[in-house]
């Protein structure tokens, strides 16, 4: 296979998976189908990682990178362009991860219209990988749409009682946001198509970065993109849609959805707004850190009035989430940094807590924590599982979330644009509160007397739980004590989208002052008319 290839492959081998699946008649053929599928799409991404060369400049084009330019006229510059860079690899390893562990942990729990679900389930695996993968940015927009039809049937069809209502407020939330966003998008391709490409409209993501846009410009288009995306994180007070989508979905469901679905609004935030717009996003950094602050601390303390344990970690993303944007407002290489790895580390311990509540849903068929209550003697294993991943979560020191959240915090607090520390201090709160209602989950569900004889009976996680679980844990750790074996991946990416939005800022607001001292200059002051006394 081509290397040029290979991002395709990615990102496509799903939708094949799909096609052969729809074609099968018996459910266990369509299980292995779906996981064969994934297990293969992950083995086809370990060679994106491992070809991958972070030394190389990505100035001009991605890394494997497939083009396609001949799909439309030469009027418009729209092409197929896909490829890999340091702000991209991780994000796209940890979906081709969650495929197939969200295949596995779907196996039982899913009892009706299985060859639907699993063909839903890797068409959004495309969907997700495109989002990542894309630079052209009418490219980028297909894939993010097509994200919605897959996850709006998952939770419509195999959630909760309440499935419809956060199926639909989940497509509208989402909608609303993404068709402000084509707004911007065709308005922007078309100033940029005259300023840097012969007056051509353009899409090139790379075409757009080399363009200045105006300033009296910026700001709208700035916040037509980030409310989209501010959506899809969700950023407070957009994040609504958020608890009801989670508790209704499956197990499945709600593993995508935290892993790497909401990363789509975070990464949209960090390959788009900053560099299409440097003076806007610098000039309402601050906004946007209150915003991120706020959601930690509202997040926090919401879950941890949860009596529903799946409720409960889904606030838990609200918060985590708002460390990403408060790094990526942050405009540090340590701050930035952080943010990219947190994105990662929130899908691995995040969707680790939505199984095992999935888990222990299988085997008692409640998510009250009252239901629940000293079945650590009973299930060791699970209960390992657990704590570990709260532990996680929680940002334990040694363990991954403890790298993102201090790397954003010391890159926060040496900002210039958010770096006040009455901020820094309050998001710091969300650390301490993070352990305050992870680890009161943990005490209710697993530790203390049993109190309900049903628990005394239940079984410890099998072979297939333990399979899927243990990628997961192992990644946790790893990231926890080696952090620089992936932030080495992205360094210097990161480093080189801050030059660029510094320049462009700069830039942008020269050709402001330059335009005002013009202005200025072309107002004459009129003669003062004597009267003459002859």
């Amino acid at each position: 296979m081509e290397q040029s290839y290979l991002t395709s492959w990615v990102i496509f081998l799903p939708i094949v998976g799909a096609v052969v699946a729809m074609f099968l008649r018996s459910v266990n053929a369509v299980r292995w189908t779906a996981l064969i599928t994934t297990l293969g799409t992950f083995v086809l991404s370990i060679g994106l990682y491992l070809g991958f060369d972070p030394a190389i400049s990505t100035a001009s084009a991605p890394q494997l990178a497939h083009v396609i330019s001949d799909w439309f006229p030469e009027s418009i510059d729209i092409k197929y362009m896909v490829g890999i860079d340091g702000l991209n690899l991780l994000l796209v390893m940890l979906t081709t991860l969650l495929g197939p562990v969200v295949v596995a942990s779907s196996w039982l729990y899913i009892d009706k219209g299985h060859k639907a679900y699993y063909v839903l389930l890797l068409i959004l695996q495309t969907g997700i990988t495109g989002v990542f993968c894309s630079f052209d940015v009418i490219l980028f927009y297909i894939f993010f749409e097509l994200t919605l039809i897959p996850m709006y049937f998952i939770i419509g069809v195999w959630g909760g009682e309440d499935r419809i209502y956060a199926a639909v407020k989940f497509v509208l939330y989402t909608l609303v946001g993404s068709l402000l966003m084509l707004a911007a998008i065709l308005y922007l391709g078309y100033h940029a198509g005259e300023a840097v490409n012969a007056g051509v409209f353009t899409t090139d993501w790379y075409k757009l970065v080399t363009f200045n846009t105006p300033l009296e410009m910026q700001t709208w288009l700035f916040f037509l993109f980030a409310f989209s995306f501010a959506i899809k994180v969700p950023l407070f007070p957009l994040h609504t849609w958020l608890p009801d989508a989670h508790v209704q979905a499956p197990t499945g469901g709600s593993v995508i959805l935290a892993g790497v679905l909401l990363k789509m609004g975070t990464y949209g935030l960090v390959r788009f707004c900053l560099p299409f717009f440097p003076w806007a996003s610098t000039e309402y950094a601050m906004f946007f850190a209150i915003l991120a602050v706020v959601g930690i601390i509202y997040g926090a303390l919401v879950a941890r009035v949860q009596p529903d344990a799946k409720k409960l970690v889904a606030y838990s993303s609200v918060s985590h989430l708002g460390f990403v944007v408060l790094g990526i407002f942050a405009f540090t290489t340590e701050a930035l940094q952080g943010a990219m790895i947190q994105m990662v580390n929130h899908g691995l311990s995040t969707g680790a807590l939505f199984l095992l509540v999935g888990m222990l849903y299988e085997r008692r068929h409640t998510r009250l924590m009252e239901d629940y209550g000293g079945i650590a003697k009973v299930v060791p294993v699970l209960s390992f599982f657990m704590v570990f991943s709260v532990l996680a979560s929680a940002g334990l020191p040694g363990l991954n979330g403890f790298v993102g959240e201090f790397l954003i915090l010391v890159g926060s607090f040496n900002s210039e644009t958010v770096g006040h520390p009455l901020l820094i201090a309050l998001a710091t709160t969300g650390v301490i509160l993070a352990a305050v209602y992870l680890l009161w989950m943990l005490y209710r569900t697993f530790f203390g007397p049993i109190t309900v004889e049903e628990n005394r009976t239940m079984k410890d996680v099998n072979l297939r739980e333990f399979a899927l679980m243990a990628p997961l844990i192992i990644l946790m750790f790893v990231l926890g004590f080696a952090p620089n074996t992936f932030l080495a991946k992205s360094e210097p990416a990161t480093s080189h989208l801050l030059e660029v939005i510094e320049a462009k800022r700069l830039a942008t607001e020269a050709v402001a002052k330059e335009a005002e001292m013009l202005e200025r200059e072309q107002v004459v002051p009129q003669p003062l008319l004597v009267k003459s006394n002859r």
